[in-house]
């Protein structure tokens, strides 16, 4: 998510999601913070979406929840998010708009247009945004794909147009700023998808991004051509598939999609099934089939499993463990180091040098990205010509001002990760974040203890309950131990007994006690009980 904002009025370009990683128990989603927006809501003149992907859109459902604002979005991405917000949220009557390349549209001071750009879902759009003091392009997510699966490559010649009126500030896509080159077109994969269910003998299984709507037609064609038949499995990829077919962003012939009961009935020579589940995700329909825990299939033998994505860094771990467990069950397993199974949707260091050259900005702040990408970027543009004085590595919060030829980081607003578990919002530094990491490590104990309402006497021994924390041979020396150290710490107080200080004194010898003896510290929760 970006803002920018001009004599007090805000323009907000993307709303998106993070998914949580195995250091985030419990968590649901990331969303942005949008702390800044909120207290100028009266000010913030619409959101624009530059394409339909999750980490571009996912956080619209929240957002609009709290800021009602108009959406600007291209017309598959409007479909999209138009789907999740009946389906899985509380907004009603959104105001959503679509937002055609070439075709201007103002919101307050600011007059944008979006352009054509390739990416790895139809319909992907950079932003062109001019207000009094210039122009500013954002380039979304992108890259150079002279032959694209839609047949639509990027819009070059209204770049190089907004390049000769003059640039003020690029903001660019950073995910491959370290990769040199350029990124394979999309056709390459459809050679491998072709040759892959020529030779495979069973079914093959292909698992890729639900979203990754130009590998879905691909899919298709490759089917179509070899005698298979489709099944969509999966509620967000169904979803997607049924919605891009009716926009028109999939040519399926007749016949080539089926149900997976129907698929069932067929020779395995002659299936293919989509789904998701390339990173490893604990819920997804690969993952459960990989674990042998999907409730309608099951890896049978000569399957072959393709993974047609690129891992997502931190996720290796996971899908390492997925592609072993699908060997394991016996399927033929194919993956990007094996074969040319996927090619990435972001620029590699030429097309990024391409689109500095082609809109030659005073001003360069690399987005998307982690900060070693953005790092990379900056250099690149500065090798291009940029002056190192106008190229800005942005943290999340930075305020960028410019005033005519002088720009400066000028200051911060509250800005980073939401954490969503449910209805719950908890910011990193939560308690209970804290607690959640401490019990996936730990574990806990639980002391109950019973004290006379008239004499705050102890009325019985402690009751003591662990989870996590010990396994079935410890527990019981470890409960007798505790059960010692929570009596003895009674009659240290004797006298003195409230609540507040039983409770911490024995969480305090605890702690100590656990220490000593296992080297770890649970959660500790006395709890006191007056009879």
């Amino acid at each position: 998510m970006l803002a920018l904002e001009y004599d007090g009025e805000t323009v907000v370009i993307d709303a998106g999601v993070m998914f949580p990683g195995e250091d985030l128990p419990g968590i649901d989603l990331v969303i942005p913070d949008i702390s800044h927006l909120l207290q100028c809501a009266s000010r913030v003149r619409g959101i624009v979406i530059t394409h339909g992907h999750e980490d571009h859109t996912g956080a619209l459902p929240f957002v609009l929840d709290q800021l009602k604002v108009p959406v600007y979005a291209p017309r598959l991405a409007e479909g999209l998010i138009s789907s999740k917000l009946k389906s899985r949220s509380r907004i009603k009557n959104a105001d959503l708009n679509v937002a055609t390349p070439g075709a201007p549209f103002t919101l307050g001071p600011f007059d944008i247009e979006s352009f054509r750009v390739c990416h790895s879902i139809p319909d992907s759009t950079g932003l062109i945004v001019r207000y009094p003091g210039g122009a500013i392009v954002h380039t979304g997510d992108f890259k150079f794909d002279h032959t694209p699966v839609d047949g639509r490559p990027a819009d070059l010649s209204r770049l190089a147009q907004i390049g000769d009126e003059g640039v003020q500030l690029l903001f660019s896509d950073s995910t491959y700023a370290e990769t040199p080159g350029y990124t394979p077109s999309e056709q390459t994969v459809a050679g491998a998808l072709r040759r892959i269910m020529y030779e495979a003998q069973g079914r093959v299984i292909i698992a890729t991004f639900a979203s990754l709507v130009s590998r879905v037609q691909q899919v298709i064609d490759a089917a179509a051509a070899n005698g298979r038949r489709v099944c969509i499995e999966g509620r967000s990829m169904i979803e997607t598939v049924q919605l891009s077919n009716k926009l028109g962003y999939l040519d399926v012939p007749e016949g080539v999609l089926v149900s997976l009961s129907e698929a069932k009935k067929l020779p395995p020579r002659q299936v293919v099934i989509m789904l998701t589940g390339t990173q490893g995700e604990p819920s997804s329909a690969l993952t459960r089939i990989a674990n042998g825990e999907h409730k309608h299939i099951e890896i049978e033998s000569g399957d072959t499993v393709v993974m047609s994505a690129t891992p997502i860094p931190g996720n290796q771990i996971l899908i390492g463990k997925t592609i072993d467990n699908l060997f394991r069950l016996g399927a033929d397993v194919l993956y990007g180091r094996i074969r040319e199974v996927h090619v990435r949707g972001h620029a590699s260091q030429e097309e990024l040098k391409l689109m500095l050259s082609l809109t030659r900005p005073r001003f360069f702040v690399p987005v998307h990205g982690e900060r070693r990408h953005l790092v990379a970027h900056s250099r690149l543009a500065q090798s291009m010509g940029v002056a190192p004085e106008n190229t800005f590595v942005l943290d999340n919060g930075d305020v960028l001002e410019i005033a005519g030829e002088h720009a400066r980081v000028s200051g911060r607003v509250k800005a980073g990760p939401v954490y969503l578990d449910g209805s719950g919002r908890w910011s990193l530094e939560s308690e209970v974040l804290k607690d959640r990491r401490k019990l996936a490590r730990y574990g806990f104990v639980i002391i109950t203890l019973s004290l006379d309402r008239e004499t705050g006497a102890v009325e019985s021994d402690p009751e003591i309950v662990t989870q996590g924390f010990a396994d079935t041979a410890e527990t019981p020396a470890l409960i007798e131990g505790t059960r010692k150290v929570v009596t003895e710490t009674l009659d240290r107080l004797n006298g003195t007994l409230t609540e507040a200080n039983l409770k911490s004194s024995v969480k305090s010898a605890l702690k100590k006690y656990y220490q000593q003896e296992t080297k770890r510290r649970p959660i500790i929760l006395p709890i006191v009980v007056e009879g």
